[in-house]
């Protein structure tokens, strides 16, 4: 069986799109699996998509929202601070509870760049969860948020210089940016396409981004079948190895 899974994302479809693939597999052979998102606030719509989408992957029990404002979005959480803007100490701790709750073997989260657009949240949440599973580990850190636990190891989501051709030509054609890593970055390059029609469906259970134009599963959405069936097939993360033992595959 493979190690216990715990992913932290920015957004809601964060989880589908970029690690998809890899947690409806780790659902299936029975590893224990959860997903950390960190804006929108429980109760909202898009909380009921995630759910959708988690369902779809074969993640169980209900999503774990920290419920901070998506940067772009106030009216994600009203009354909430951006994720960007809130306190780091807090940010952190908050996290760090989850991760001493599900004592995963592997967290996964955004590389450095913010994940081809970088998105700021993208790229918070990035820095926030390089802090929390060190802190994790500390038990004179967040003493309040559980016995100390140390993962072993931190897998980033990437996507390499040769990988992005048609995925950068649909971003580039609606305005985004395009940040890809060397692929001497890349330490895992993870077909997924066992998996693919959960992990498709995963992505359209994000009904409102799949209605916006600009969004990339609306843009996936209006590819022909065989360019997005090639697009969501293979997934490429980072290593940055804790301890010796956790690997993704």
């Amino acid at each position: 069986m493979p190690p216990s899974l715990l992913a932290v994302f920015a957004h809601p479809d964060d989880e589908a799109l970029l690690a998809g693939g890899i947690l409806a597999r780790y659902a299936a052979e029975g590893a224990r699996t959860a997903v950390v998102t960190a804006t929108w606030a429980p109760g909202s719509p898009r909380a009921g998509e995630l759910a959708d989408s988690l369902a779809a992957l074969g993640v169980p029990g209900p999503p774990h929202l920290l419920g901070y404002a998506d940067h772009r979005v106030p009216a994600s959480a009203p009354g909430r601070p951006r994720w960007c803007d809130a306190p780091v100490d807090e940010a952190v701790g908050r996290l760090v509870a989850h991760i001493r709750e599900v004592r995963p073997g592997i967290v996964l989260t955004h590389d450095a760049y913010g994940q081809l657009t970088g998105h700021p949240d993208h790229r918070h949440t990035h820095r926030t969860t390089l802090l929390a599973v060190t802190a994790a580990g500390l038990g004179q850190l967040y003493p309040e948020a559980g016995e100390p636990w140390r993962p072993g190891a931190l897998y980033l989501a990437t996507h390499p210089h040769s990988a992005v051709t048609e995925l950068g030509e649909l971003l580039d054609g609606v305005g985004k940016s395009v940040l890809s890593v060397p692929d001497a970055h890349v330490t895992d390059t993870v077909d997924v396409r066992p998996w693919r029609e959960r992990k498709w469906a995963a992505i359209q259970a994000h009904r409102s981004e799949v209605a916006r134009d600009r969004a990339l599963p609306g843009l996936l959405a209006r590819l022909p079948q065989e360019t997005r069936d090639c697009l969501l097939g293979t997934e490429y993360y980072t290593r940055v190895g804790l301890t010796d033992g956790a690997y993704l595959v």
